[in-house]
């Protein structure tokens, strides 16, 4: 039965007043619309969104606090004196590398995570909403700096209890940070594109491991380059992760290398530029 009548007494004393429709639509029609959210608001709304669920499920900090602590002792231990004379010499070149390696394994997980919201028909109900399409995809990625943030933070603090001394100092390894986040923001596209394109999230897990580990590993992270031979050298010189390693690792050592930071800069305009357009481009197709 409608709440809203023409007028007349109550039925009952306890009934509200009735309400004339002439009133309701004035009332209803005294507020305008409200504006529209800009791309900004909506990405941070939804990264907002992002950070709520790491509240809500804590667990999820697992691969982010446990695991890169983990790889830190049992590489630094491992292979310390085999490689580098002893587990605090090794640390010294190992630690930045591990830091690299430790953001790269995370940005698996936004993907993950919107292939999870595409199956359970969450990205339909946004994508019904008046606001900046991309927004619900960058939303993720700006969520996941966060994630990078505290992985880097628990390396670097694991590193310095074991005896890791950077020589640039504070300024050093803000840089460094901060270089490496804005990497695997970059990197992060191409698991956005896994998540949009394939059909579970297993899918996307076992398909960002493959290329991951691969680049991981074959890279200077663990050892320096000029043992290897030609034809794995000349790729592990050109790689993106040796180029991001090699650039971190300078500048927490107090040196300043241009040619490794450009070449990070430089592939970090090209996942986003190639990535970023494809994600974007499946999304509205979806």
């Amino acid at each position: 039965m409608s709440t809203v009548t023409t007028g007349g007494p109550a039925a009952h004393g306890d009934d509200l007043a009735p309400v004339s429709a002439r009133s309701l639509a004035e009332l209803l029609a005294a507020e305008g619309r409200p504006p529209r959210v800009g791309p900004v608001s909506a990405s941070l709304a939804f990264g907002w969104r992002a950070m709520l669920k790491i509240k809500h499920i804590p667990e999820q900090l697992f691969d982010v606090t446990a695991l890169p602590v983990m790889l830190v002792l049992m590489y630094t231990y491992l292979f310390g004196g085999a490689l580098a004379g002893s587990p605090r010499e090794y640390v010294q070149y190992l630690l930045p590398g591990i830091l690299v390696m430790s953001v790269m394994m995370t940005t698996m997980y936004t993907g993950m995570a919107i292939n999870t919201d595409i199956g359970k028909g969450v990205f339909d109900r946004f994508r019904t909403l008046p606001i900046w399409r991309p927004a619900t995809v960058v939303g993720y990625l700006l969520g996941d700096v966060v994630r990078y943030t505290v992985a880097s933070t628990v390396v670097l603090a694991v590193g310095l209890v074991m005896g890791f001394r950077p020589d640039g100092g504070v300024v050093g390894v803000v840089a460094g940070i901060v270089l490496l986040i804005l990497f695997a923001f970059a990197f992060s596209w191409l698991g956005t594109m896994f998540g949009m394109l394939l059909r579970e999230e297993k899918s996307v897990m076992g398909m960002s491991m493959a290329l991951i580990f691969p680049l991981t590993f074959l890279s200077d992270i663990f050892v320096k380059p000029e043992t290897m031979p030609g034809w794995l050298r000349a790729f592990v010189d050109n790689s993106p992760i040796t180029h991001v390693a090699s650039a971190v690792r300078g500048l927490m050592d107090g040196e300043w290398p241009g040619v490794d930071v450009a070449w990070t800069l430089g592939w970090s305009a090209a996942f986003v530029a190639v990535f970023g357009s494809v994600t974007v481009r499946l999304y509205n197709r979806k």
